[in-house]
């Protein structure tokens, strides 16, 4: 699996970004959590078992990491890969930050927004040329992580059958993909092969959010890519992604970015005066 190292500060924190091409061919083995840990899923699936516990995480939820504990990833619903953006931290770099190891739990959450749009904006800075960024999305994830505490822990599913599983895996990546378009309950519904209410129930178990939830989320998820492209307007990233409007638009960011698209936008870009800015303006 392809890493590539983005940042190692003095302090102890590190940056990674992976690209895993594994598939359901791929035999899962076991291994160790070496750091604390925030994995923001950027595109694809895969499943994890650790603690005893087994997630489904998809494009936006967070693979919680605690130093010294065994994990097994899986891939068995989905044959395309998975690509994350890793914040790791040692022992020290916690204390730096005012976290306590001891609330940092291995799991997963359920594609957070205000996690995943920092997951988003790190993404972009991972490929930007400035050298500012990171470290400030870093202390942001880690203190956003203990605001939402283990309440929102992604949901166990070690009694649910593989085969419920894959279907909400399968339509969570086809919201991903048609994420743009006026999806209904009944359409995805009828491609698990299962009634609309069960749908919703299943989907819902499985990831954590409703399949509506889901679908905005995803939505914002690509808004903030566009966002960093200081020729694209606003209004025109609203429509683009599948929003009605562009005051629902504005109105839906805020609420889960806690920040207007413009100020998300100034974030995105290289010059340090202008992100310190953007950070410090109480929202």
């Amino acid at each position: 699996m392809p890493i590539t190292k983005l940042l190692e500060s003095a302090s102890g924190l590190r940056v990674l970004d992976y690209r895993c091409d594994a598939g359901p061919a791929d035999t899962p083995f076991t291994e160790v959590f070496e750091s604390f840990s925030l994995s923001y899923v950027a595109r694809g699936s895969f499943g994890c078992t650790t603690l005893g516990r087994h997630f489904e995480l998809v494009a936006g939820s967070f693979l919680i990491g605690r130093a010294g504990d065994e994990y097994q990833c899986s891939h068995e619903h989905h044959d395309g890969g998975d690509e994350c953006l890793s914040f790791h931290w040692s022992v020290s770099a916690l204390d730096t930050i005012e976290m306590d190891s001891r609330a940092w739990a291995s799991g997963a959450l359920p594609a957070p927004a205000p996690l995943a749009l920092l997951g988003a904006l790190g993404r972009i800075r991972a490929v930007s040329e400035g050298d500012f960024g990171l470290e400030e999305i870093a202390l942001r994830l880690a203190h956003t992580y203990r605001r939402l505490g283990s309440e929102r822990a992604a949901p166990r599913l070690a009694r649910l059958a593989l085969r419920d599983r894959r279907r909400a895996v399968e339509a969570a990546l086809f919201i991903d993909a048609h994420a743009s378009e006026p999806l209904r309950l009944e359409q995805i519904a009828a491609l698990t092969g299962v009634s609309p209410f069960h749908f919703l129930r299943l989907f819902a178990r499985v990831t954590g959010l409703t399949p509506h939830q889901y679908l905005v989320r995803a939505r914002l998820r690509r808004a903030a890519e566009l966002l960093a492209d200081p020729g694209r307007r606003i209004g025109d990233i609203a429509f683009e992604v599948g929003f009605g409007d562009l005051s629902n638009f504005v109105r839906t960011f805020h609420r889960h970015a806690a920040m207007s698209p413009s100020r998300f936008r100034l974030l995105s870009r290289s010059e340090r005066k202008i992100c310190q800015d953007a950070w410090q303006v109480p929202n």
